[in-house]
């Protein structure tokens, strides 16, 4: 999905949702809300105040000391 696309969706400019990903903006309560809604997650999973570990790390770490 494009930056216009979701801008398109929840009704605000797409340098919006560029400002949003670089961390420049916050979002209002009712923006948060929204753009969970489009991802069809909680709110706390698209905000939060801790920084969330990569997929890759998640996917692809290794416990024990052995590599997979």
């Amino acid at each position: 999905m494009s930056r216009a696309d979701l801008a398109d969706l929840v009704g605000v400019n797409p340098q919006t949702v560029g400002s949003l990903e670089r961390g420049d903006y916050f979002p209002s309560l009712d923006l948060a809300l929204q753009l969970a809604e489009v991802f069809t997650l909680p709110v706390e999973a698209v905000f939060g105040r801790t920084p969330f570990t990569p997929l890759s790390e998640q996917l692809y770490r290794t416990t024990g000391g052995s590599d997979v």
